[in-house]
């Protein structure tokens, strides 16, 4: 790693963002993480940072499992290694996360916000058959088990079997008096894989067997009785074979993984990917980071910006470099913030070009494409027996040698640790070079010359890190534009110094540099106070701004509501509808019955009857939709007298019709509406204008449709589900009725027979129909039903 880089301390930031890691891959992507100078490179990483913060936002648990490095055991395994059974349980484990993440992502796709990690995440390929057949064979303590074969399953029983035999036999041995007498601890122990008895040596002879092994003091000997020498055989002999199966097993999955060992490896590199991204967003989320500007016109601008080293305790910064001046010189006290503000400008940089997301305000620029190059702290070496200036002066001169126009270059105490005015008048030709190079500077000082020198060298501009003369303490805040004040004899008379001493003291001093002394006073304290007021701006600005933000929010919420009354309102209105279109087939129909029989009266007490319950019906409407009012969508012409073949609408009814008769000096009008013939008083009719409220009836605002003057006697259903053809024919069979047909035609096509079926269902129970049938030959076959109306 470049030095500059280690003074800037871009390696703990990097430590930080390690650990955010939750696999191998991703710490070491992060290890091997180097800024880069290319823009489109450093927007890309961003944009990848900006996208793993917004997802963590709204999906704080992504689902992370167990994941495994396995890349060494791979290329063993490739060339020819047997896994072990822990290993193989590890894939499994990984091939789980991999499947759960993927899934993950496919089941977020839909919000098309995170494309660069849609791609990567759909690079990964699950392999399920793989991970399957390891879990069947594996389990999760690594041991090998009893499913992973047959043959492995009746070993494993016939060794439980003989142990069993064994056993029983020793515990038989252990029952018996005759031989209890000789054992030194009544049980049975194993030595090299073989159950034996604790025999005393004493009575070797005693118990018949072979001997394997004795104690450290030689008073007991592990003997295997000759009655166990076949079975502890046939023991070993099954233990034998079972690892030999064993092995088997593990070969023929090491095999299977060697064979999708490319994918494994994929995969891999991929999660590593994925976790790496992820964990440079939960550090931005962390340091609640933003993306900045990205130029190329070597301009910085940072606005609040916080060392992400002192956390969110630290003072921001605000620092423009690049855009009226090259070089910044801040002067001010010591432990007052000069080299911190350096090094946050350094280390940003370092970090944008890296990817990672900076602690400042929206709006922060720089420019990710100039090399940063940085002169900080105390360089003595004893080791090269160079003083503090000696290698300061040597590393400068190595900046010098590399720096072009695309530099950033961070100076840390200019010409420090030699004469003051030798030292003064180096660090003013080091600043001349860099900037009639065209780099961007930042240089920190106490030398009161440079101060001067910033005055009035183009390009050069003062800065000053602000100090409180009544507590004596720094504030940490970058004032740029002036120089830091002079303020030894503040602090010696506040400290105690006697009076007449400062006094001798500012004698010393010349009469310019009282006058300098003085007029830095005067711009510092201006500078407090313009910054006052823009803090109060910004202030106000972003109060602002929040309720901005809250009426957004208000009306947000407001439309929403619109929306949920509106569609509440919508199914409230349809089944009013549906009532009402239920009423009126109900009073139609005792009309016709009306009109069936022989008595006139008997027609005309019917009518009024059935005007009656219309009217009833049109208040009670009209109190359930009074809240529900809309702009009436017909032009009402001034009353007058009506004329045959005016239209006009009938208040009681809300319908529209047309006059047959009106003569002169009459009080009712006979009006067509439909098929029915109503008289009507003048008082209740509206006239309208010509070629207007063809279809359309207003009832008190509302808009209910009526038959229609061009409604045809068929009505075309294909491509329909049941629910929206029925709902359609509801509405059609009412128009079809009130314009006088008898006979009307539903097209539902042939298909699976499904809507015909659904239709002839509802027309069953429908009161306007009397009749229905599929249709002829040469009325469409069983593409239609043909519906017979009642008159």
């Amino acid at each position: 790693m470049e030095k500059s880089w280690i003074k800037l301390e871009l390696n703990k930031i990097l430590d930080m963002c390690k650990e955010k890691c939750f696999t191998p891959m991703g710490r070491e992507r992060v290890e091997q993480l180097l800024p880069v100078r290319d823009r489109e490179k450093v927007k890309r990483r961003l944009q990848a940072t900006s996208e793993g913060a917004e997802l963590l936002r709204l999906y704080p648990q992504i689902p992370w499992g167990p994941v495994h490095d396995l890349r060494i055991a791979l290329r063993q395994a490739l060339g020819g290694g047997i896994w072990s059974p822990e290993e193989l349980w590890q894939l499994a484990s990984t091939l789980s996360s991999i499947h759960r993440i993927r899934a993950f992502f496919q089941q977020i796709e839909r919000d098309k916000a995170y494309p660069l990690l849609h791609s990567l995440a759909q690079g990964l390929t699950p392999l399920a058959d793989l991970e399957r057949e390891i879990y069947r064979c594996i389990g999760p303590g690594g041991e090998v088990l009893d499913s992973a074969s047959p043959r492995l399953a009746s070993l494993r029983r016939e060794i439980q079997r003989v142990q069993g035999e064994v056993k029983g036999r020793l515990e038989s041995f252990l029952r018996s008096p005759e031989i209890q007498k000789y054992l030194q601890d009544n049980l049975y122990t194993l030595r090299h894989d073989r159950y034996v008895l604790p025999v005393k040596q004493e009575y070797r002879h005693k118990v018949p067997g072979l001997v394997h092994d004795q104690s450290a003091s030689g008073a007991t000997l592990f003997i295997e009785p000759l009655a166990l020498v076949e079975l502890n055989n046939e023991l070993r002999r099954l233990a034998a074979a079972e690892a030999r199966e064993i092995e088997a097993i593990l070969e023929g999955l090491t095999r299977k993984v060697a064979q999708k060992g490319a994918i494994i490896l994929k995969n891999l590199e991929i999660l590593g990917e994925l976790d790496f991204i992820l964990a440079k967003a939960r550090l931005s989320r962390e340091m609640e980071g933003q993306e900045p500007f990205l130029n190329e016109e070597g301009r910085w601008r940072l606005l609040r910006a916080r060392h992400p080293l002192l956390g969110k305790e630290a003072v921001p910064i605000d620092l423009t470099l690049g855009e009226d001046f090259h070089t910044l010189v801040i002067t001010g006290p010591n432990t007052g913030g000069k080299t911190v503000t350096l090094k946050t400008v350094g280390l940003l940089t370092l970090m944008a070009q890296c990817g990672f997301h900076l602690p400042a305000a929206s709006g922060t620029e720089i420019d990710p494409t100039a090399e940063v190059f940085a002169d900080i702290g105390d360089e003595q070496s004893i080791e090269q027996s160079l003083s503090t200036f000696s290698s300061h002066m040597s590393h400068i001169v190595n900046i010098i040698q590399r720096a072009t126009p695309k530099s950033l270059v961070l100076l840390d105490e200019l010409g420090a640790g030699t004469d003051p005015a030798e030292g003064a008048a180096l660090a003013m030709a080091i600043l001349d070079h860099f900037t009639r190079l065209g780099a961007r500077t930042i240089a920190t000082t106490h030398y009161s010359e440079l101060k001067a020198y910033a005055y009035t060298a183009p390009g050069v501009e003062n800065a000053a890190m602000e100090f409180d003369s009544r507590t004596l303490r720094p504030t940490f805040r970058l004032l740029v534009g002036t120089p830091g004040e002079s303020n030894a004899f503040i602090i010696a008379s506040r400290l105690g110094l006697p009076p007449d001493i400062v006094e001798k003291a500012q004698e010393y001093m010349g009469e310019k540099e009282k006058r300098a002394s003085l007029l830095i006073a005067g711009l510092a304290e201006d500078k407090r106070l313009s910054q006052r007021e823009r803090e109060e701006a910004e202030r106000l600005k972003r109060e602002t701004e929040k309720l901005q933000q809250q009426l957004l929010e208000l009306k947000e919420e407001w439309q929403e509501k619109v929306k949920k009354e509106a569609e509440k309102f919508k199914r409230e209105f349809r089944q009013l509808l549906q009532r009402a279109r239920a009423q009126i087939r109900e009073v139609l129909a005792r009309v016709e019955r009306a009109l069936a029989e022989e008595s006139l009266q008997n027609q005309r007490r019917a009518l009024y009857a059935a005007q009656r319950e219309l009217k009833e019906l049109e208040v009670e409407m009209e109190g359930r939709l009074e809240a529900y009012r809309l702009p009436q969508g017909e032009k009402v012409l001034p009353p007058g007298r009506v004329k045959p073949g005016d239209r006009v609408r009938l208040r009681g009814w809300g319908q529209v019709g047309e006059v047959v008769s009106c003569g002169p000096g009459e009080k009712e009008a006979q009006v067509q509406v439909g098929y029915l013939k109503v008289s009507v008083p003048l008082g209740e009719l509206e006239l309208l204008e010509q070629g207007n409220g063809e279809g359309k009836g207003i009832y008190r605002g509302w808009h209910l449709e009526v038959a229609p003057k061009d409604i045809r006697p068929e009505i075309d259903l294909r491509g329909l589900t049941v629910e929206e053809a029925c709902h359609r024919v509801e509405g059609y069979l009412d128009d079809a009725l009130l314009s006088g047909f008898t006979q009307v035609y539903l097209i539902h096509g042939k298909g699976t027979g499904a809507l015909r079926r659904a239709l002839q269902e509802y027309l069953k129970a429908h009161p306007l129909v009397k009749d229905f049938r599929l249709g002829g030959p040469q009325e469409g076959g069983s593409g239609v039903t043909v519906v017979e109306l009642k008159r």
